[in-house]
């Protein structure tokens, strides 16, 4: 596949905020990618644009004419684009420009985009035969769906005042169902999230079925009675504590209720909350710089997944240090935090060979762009962090139902 021609533009996301769109022109038909935007970053995820996205667009149009003598045949061909932009363009805009790249790949060689990934995906080693179906389902993400939201994510007023100030802190309460298909997942949590909905009808005075940045519940309960909340719903439960975000002078600032805990305090109370409400994944519970207390707690809670984020941002670095002091057993990996789809195997594969579990994510500004699942088939993700409703989250957990029912084929 040669690349004849690129291009950039601003659009949406369903935040209504810019981001980019980029567009290739090739041998085999045109193809664009568009990137998420974040509102919870990392301190040391990539800058998501090299100074600004008007200035990546004019950037991407002055290399147009570089590709012209590269072919690109394989998912390890990306390096040709890297070696050409590096240093020149932000992570959000090298990351639709590599997925784009990757479509056009994947229609020229008449394969599906994960098959341009991951080529001899280890589910067929595991299947008995080559029609072993169940076998090759089992490879894929367990859904991990966001049906109550609090902190930075729900960082808003209501249009009525009603719902304005208290909130949950944790930015996001988590359901993780263990069925036998990514459809029936799917269709369990978007089932869970209505009955939610009609208990916080009945318990949140100030419950107004108002959702957030990620389509998830706003209310103005406290963690401790969001989580009672789902307890109802008899799935396993997950949290997104964010606790950079509420982090200052040393201590966790609660506004829900008012009240102020140092690291061992938020030891202890994060596991209480584990052992009360039998938590399965619990992400980012201490600040991003705390290696150590996300150690502690994953000694504590060996069988719990004890998940870094804002601690490891997709980079290979900061990664390799969780896994030298045994802070992790789960990654969150959110490709446009690097923006280099190699740089993403690279973290994938260290994670493999460490025995960590890998989440892949979407944003919370998000586009209808799908390919997010490709990229954790591909990489034989473990979960798929991707919210529960909203149209441009069900895009791609509809990709991943049409991954599914391909290999029942």
């Amino acid at each position: 596949m040669k690349i004849k021609g690129v291009s950039a533009k601003s659009i949406l996301d369903s935040r209504k905020e810019k981001t980019i769109l980029v567009s290739i022109k090739t041998n085999v038909g045109s193809f664009s990618a568009s990137s998420p935007n974040g509102k919870s970053k990392g301190k040391h995820e990539k800058k998501s644009y090299k100074k600004s996205l008007e200035e990546d667009i004019k950037t991407i149009k002055k290399f147009s004419d570089y590709f012209s003598e590269e072919v690109i045949e394989k998912f390890d061909d990306l390096r040709r684009i890297e070696d050409i932009v590096d240093g020149h363009i932000g992570a959000n805009t090298l990351f639709a420009l590599e997925s784009a790249v990757l479509k056009a790949i994947a229609v020229e060689q008449k394969k599906q985009i994960w098959e341009i990934i991951n080529p001899l995906h280890d589910l067929f080693a595991k299947a008995k035969t080559p029609h072993d179906s169940s076998a090759k389902t089992k490879a894929l993400p367990r859904l991990v769906g966001n049906c109550i939201g609090g902190g930075k994510h729900s960082n808003f007023e209501s249009p009525t005042k009603k719902n304005s100030g208290r909130k949950p802190d944790f930015q996001e309460f988590l359901l993780i169902p263990n069925l036998k298909s990514v459809r029936e997942s799917f269709k369990i949590n978007k089932e869970r999230k209505q009955d939610a909905e009609e208990i916080l009808k009945k318990i949140d005075e100030k419950f107004e079925s108002e959702k957030n940045d990620e389509d998830a519940w706003i209310t103005s309960l406290n963690e401790k009675q969001v989580l009672d909340v789902l307890k109802k719903l008899k799935l396993p439960l997950g949290l997104d504590v964010a606790a950079s975000s509420f982090y200052k002078r040393k201590k966790y600032n609660y506004n829900n209720p008012l009240l102020k805990r140092t690291s061992k305090e938020q030891l202890d109370y994060l596991s209480n909350l584990i052992k009360n409400f039998n938590l399965l994944y619990i992400e980012d519970p201490f600040d991003e710089e705390d290696f150590e207390s996300f150690a502690k707690l994953l000694k504590k809670f060996p069988s719990s997944l004890i998940v870094g984020d804002d601690l490891t941002v997709t980079n290979y670095k900061l990664f390799e240090k969780a896994i030298t002091m045994k802070s992790v057993n789960a990654i969150i990996v959110k490709p446009n935090q690097t923006g280099s789809l190699l740089e993403v195997k690279r973290v994938c594969e260290s994670a493999k060979k460490n025995n960590i579990k890998i989440v892949f994510s979407h944003r919370s500004g998000e586009t209808e762009e799908a390919i997010l699942a490709d990229l954790a088939f591909g990489f034989g993700a473990d979960f798929f962090k991707c919210g529960i409703t909203g149209k441009e989250r069900e895009a791609k957990l509809k990709r991943l139902i049409e991954i599914e029912e391909s290999l029942r084929r």
